[in-house]
């Protein structure tokens, strides 16, 4: 797994079609469609690797068209289905989406498209997710796939691509986290990976704690920060000394004084709080005393039908995370020492790999009647500059 742009995306890499060539891709489990950017692309892929159709003799084209709604745009295409590997396993029959028009920032080279790692029912295609039939098909030692993702947000002399931490499918590795699994069972199911958070704790006071379905929050790898409603966020920050409100290009986040070490920690029903590291919560330093924090608001009209919270990877830095398909749950657990010391090591990024004698299930090859084949799939791109600065800020809902 790599790492791009200073923590801000991290990416995969999977190989399509017969002979296989690879491909790179966010891993994103706040939505539930794999698409790449095809050869007849013509908006948006400038410098991206293009799958070409016509380059596998196993590729079908399914005829359909496809998009995905983006907060800042949209990817469109058309459905096929091809042979696709990863991390050792094979799915034949794999719908996926082929792009020809992409917003301009949601590819940046080397990344060719995106994996959704979330349920079937949020499928903008329809089509089962490359690894939920993996899953349904036993193809994994357990029902599991699990995240550790490095911090390279406070380096100095950061690369664009850095060592990404590490992707599991059927397994969580153990040399990558210490004590148990806290899991937590999801509270809806057929939605997306969320969990309720319970409680919020700010330099050691506590913040009022959402309920209900107000204190859902999807737990998404696929977003930078951390997004809540608007009152929730403007408490959390009530509690930094010198917090203030952004305006102009940061509307919607908060500054605050760079010499304030911010200790912050959310629990989310299970036996206890996780905190994320003031290096996480400073996005980035705006002047030599004004930084600007992580949390930002995510108001209702910008998640459509999401939860109302995003949890992402400022917080996912801090933990190995687990996604358990059954029973359907989240779990946490505590870094070892050899996951933390990766964090900001000069080491090289990993290449792509294909398999050579993957273990094949096959899918469908069939999409659910019964999606919402017009369903507005939010991705959002947040972009600001601030003195030399300028990321890429990916919202996976």
């Amino acid at each position: 797994m790599v790492n791009q742009n200073g923590d801000s995306s991290y990416y995969g890499s999977l190989a399509i079609g017969t002979p296989p060539i690879s491909y790179n891709v966010i891993l994103d489990t706040g939505s539930a469609d794999l698409w790449v950017a095809g050869s007849e692309c013509s908006i948006g892929c400038d410098d991206v690797p293009l799958f070409d159709p016509s380059s596998s003799s196993s590729f079908q084209n399914e005829s359909t068209p496809f998009s995905i709604t983006y907060g800042s745009g949209q990817a469109a295409g058309f459905l096929s289905q091809d042979v696709v590997q990863m991390a050792g396993f094979e799915v034949k029959n794999q719908i996926f989406g082929i792009c020809d028009q992409v917003s301009s920032g949601l590819l940046t080279s080397p990344v060719s498209g995106l994996l959704g790692l979330g349920f079937q029912t949020i499928a903008s295609s329809g089509a089962t997710p490359f690894w939920e039939t993996l899953v349904t098909e036993n193809a994994w030692d357990s029902p599991l796939m699990a995240f550790h993702l490095t911090r390279y947000l406070n380096v100095s002399n950061v690369k664009a691509l850095e060592p990404g931490g590490s992707f599991s499918m059927g397994f969580a590795n153990s040399s990558l986290y210490t004590g148990d699994i806290d899991y937590v069972n999801l509270p809806v199911e057929g939605s997306y990976w969320i969990l309720p958070i319970t409680g919020i704790t700010v330099q050691n006071s506590s913040v009022t704690a959402p309920s209900g379905s107000e204190a859902y929050a999807a737990i998404d790898t696929g977003t930078t920060l951390v997004g809540g409603p608007p009152s929730y966020i403007a408490e959390i920050f009530a509690q930094i000394p010198g917090s203030q409100a952004g305006t102009g290009d940061f509307e919607s986040y908060y500054t605050y004084p760079c010499d304030t070490d911010v200790t912050i920690e959310l629990s989310f029903g299970g036996n206890r709080s996780w905190p994320i590291s003031s290096e996480d919560f400073e996005l980035t330093r705006l002047t030599r005393d004004t930084c600007l924090g992580a949390f930002f608001e995510l108001s209702s009209s910008s998640s459509g039908s999401a939860p109302s919270w995003i949890v992402g990877d400022t917080f996912l830095k801090n933990v190995y995370s687990v996604f358990r398909y059954s029973p359907a749950s989240v779990g946490f657990a505590e870094l070892s020492s050899n996951a933390i010391a990766s964090n900001g090591a000069n080491a090289a990024v990993p290449s792509a790999t294909i398999g050579s004698t993957p273990a094949t299930v096959s899918a469908s090859g069939s999409v659910s009647a019964s999606h919402n084949g017009g369903m507005s799939r939010e991705h959002g791109v947040l972009t600001f500059s601030a003195l030399s600065f300028f990321t890429v800020l990916f919202i996976s809902l």
